[in-house]
């Protein structure tokens, strides 16, 4: 295994990007792991070629001398002999957090912050349509953790902190394993360096306490129902000094009498007479902004839309409004007065709808003598 292609190790192909090589690398640190192979020492050997090959393919110049000659054209570089912080540095930037190292070959000493970053909380706010078409400044009342005022979110009472004897304040803890010496985050501590061992009397060494809050508001003109603003800083306080959560609004807007959406169309029904509707009329429609004039041609159908440009809904994006669309329905009358009823049976009987009585006779006398 010590004199296979680091090709070979990695499992890429002789031309594989560098991202590809990254991927190959962390792929195989992620199964090869020491500790995730305690007792196996043929799993830390594969681990150590794998840091091998990464670090020469990774490097373009040792790569193309790899390339050309093999191992003979690195030199004294082969192996591990001449890795420099560099070369660690990048390993560490590959791997990350993955194993929870602090730096896998100790190099920096990154302390890890003690406490818990807080949840994310949500919530739902009921908005009236024109509330959400022309936006709006409003409050919310929320339960959530806060930093506890008493200790400052430290959890601990005054003088109540004193170094980890574990890491002796470095929140880390050094040991060897085999090839590497590690440096892992310090179990004691959490790798804070410190330890509680006064806690704070009002929040119980917790560093927070629940109660609630009331929430400024400003709700973006154009928003629609089911969208979610985000609060970035308004959810739960998180513990021991970490950050805090966000707070995600998520939007129900209320059903309008009048007007309907569509994106960013606003729309709304007129109701006209058949005469109107056959005649023509001046008409005067609802809009966002109050009445608009309307000219209705003659002959005009039911379910006709008319476009009124830029008065319907802004968008939340920034774009420009949109347009109102009115959608004619020709009304239908329930009940007739005598003279309205004979006016339109005459018109009928132009447009030959409705055929006379004795029309109706002669029809049927057709029917039988054909």
């Amino acid at each position: 295994m010590a004199e296979a292609d680091y090709y070979e190790i990695l499992g890429i192909e002789r031309d594989a990007t560098l991202a590809q090589i990254k991927r190959a690398y962390r792929k195989a640190a992620q199964t090869y792991h020491p500790d995730r192979n305690p007792g196996r020492p043929e799993a830390e050997e594969r681990f150590k070629l794998a840091a091998e090959a990464y670090a020469v393919l990774s490097d373009p110049e040792r790569r193309a001398r790899y390339d050309r000659y093999g191992k003979a054209g690195l030199g004294s570089q082969a192996g591990f002999s001449g890795f420099d912080q560099e070369i660690f540095a990048d390993f560490s930037d590959v791997l990350g957090d993955l194993f929870g190292l602090g730096d896998l070959f100790g190099g920096g000493r990154r302390r890890r912050q003690r406490g818990r970053p807080g949840r994310d909380l949500s919530c739902e706010l009921d908005l009236e349509f024109l509330d959400a078409v022309r936006g709006t400044q409003t409050e919310i009342r929320i339960p959530r953790h806060e930093v506890c005022s008493q200790c400052d979110g430290s959890g601990a009472a005054a003088g109540g902190i004193a170094r980890c004897s574990a890491c002796n304040g470095r929140g880390q803890v050094a040991f060897q394993q085999g090839f590497f010496t590690i440096a892992r985050t310090c179990g004691e501590c959490g790798g804070a360096g410190r330890r509680i061992v006064r806690p704070c009397t009002a929040c119980g060494g917790e560093g927070r306490l629940k109660a609630e809050r009331t929430i400024q508001l400003r709700v973006p003109a154009g928003v629609e129902d089911g969208m979610r603003l985000r609060l970035a800083g308004e959810g739960e306080a998180g513990t021991g000094g970490a950050t805090r959560g966000d707070l995600y609004v998520l939007l129900r807007v209320r059903e309008h009498p009048v007007f309907r959406r569509e994106e960013r169309d606003i729309l709304c029904d007129v109701a006209v007479s058949y005469a109107q509707a056959a005649l023509g009329a001046e008409l005067r429609v609802p809009t966002l902004e109050g009445e608009a004039p309307l000219k209705l041609p003659a002959g005009t159908q039911s379910g006709t839309r008319f476009r009124l440009r830029g008065k319907g809904a802004p968008g939340v994006d920034g774009r420009g409004p949109g347009d109102q669309i009115v959608v004619v329905r020709v009304h239908t009358p329930v009940s007739l007065t005598k003279e309205q009823r004979a006016l339109l049976e005459r018109l009928a009987e132009l447009e030959g709808e409705i055929p006379t009585e004795r029309g109706i006779f002669d029809r049927v006398k057709d029917i039988f003598t054909s």
